[in-house]
């Protein structure tokens, strides 16, 4: 499969508060190749949402290495992890975190605008993003007059409007009912498979693990199961 786009090696991620100890990883040894659509499940507490945070450089490990694209996260400085989460990395949090007082269109060229993609460009770009995820005529559209459903296609947009390495979706599903999870899984699996956007995911939504292609399954900070699903399955 060449060379891994992120790689855990022997990662472990201790919480302190006080004297309580809390271990979120312990010893977890991971691979990710580009044009995956993974799944990190496993029960609250199981190390998902801190593996997520990890690759996406929010939060740095205890002990052990991990590279994105061959880069060691621990041996870049400030700068240089700003411009890779900037530039290599899409989030999609389950609260959206869109700028309330920015229409659809300016939260979803943000991303673009920090980069210092030129104005027409970034225009381009971003009107053909919105009509790919079904929001054609709603980017002057605030957050406070979407559904869920669309505030989270924004999301969708501003964190591949970049063309990113990888896309990170922290519970996804989360806040949004059947219907737009469906629909929003739907873009997400057509964006992996005619883009190539890696794509992994932390959940526990059966629906998620329905349309993932890899399923790994994590248990007390470890992987515990690493299931790749058949073409069809």
């Amino acid at each position: 499969m060449g060379q891994p786009l992120i790689q855990f090696e022997a990662v472990t991620k201790v919480y302190t508060k006080g004297a309580l100890e809390t271990h979120a990883l312990r010893g977890l040894d991971l691979q990710i190749h580009p044009g995956e659509f993974v799944a990190l499940w496993g029960p609250s507490g199981s190390g998902k949402t801190t593996a997520l945070n990890l690759i996406g450089a929010l939060d740095v490990p205890t002990t052990g290495r991990i590279t994105v694209e061959g880069r060691e996260l621990g041996k870049l400085g400030r700068a240089e992890l700003s411009a890779l989460r900037r530039d290599r990395i899409g989030f999609v949090f389950q609260s959206y975190n869109l700028i309330p007082v920015l229409s659809a269109y300016e939260n979803a060229e943000s991303v673009l605008a920090l980069r210092g993609v030129p104005e027409a460009e970034r225009r381009t770009r971003v009107m053909k993003l919105l009509g790919e995820v079904g929001l054609s005529g709603m980017e002057h559209r605030r957050p406070s007059e979407l559904s869920g459903g669309q505030q989270q296609r924004v999301a969708i947009a501003r964190a591949i409007a970049s063309d990113p390495a990888v896309v990170l979706a922290d519970e996804p599903t989360a806040n949004v009912d059947s219907e737009n999870a469906e629909r929003i899984l739907q873009i997400m699996a057509r964006l992996n498979q005619e883009r190539g956007v890696t794509f992994v995911f932390s959940t526990h939504d059966p629906r998620v693990m329905k349309y993932a292609r890899r399923l790994v399954g994590l248990v007390d900070g470890k992987v515990a199961t690493d299931v790749q699903k058949e073409q069809g399955a």
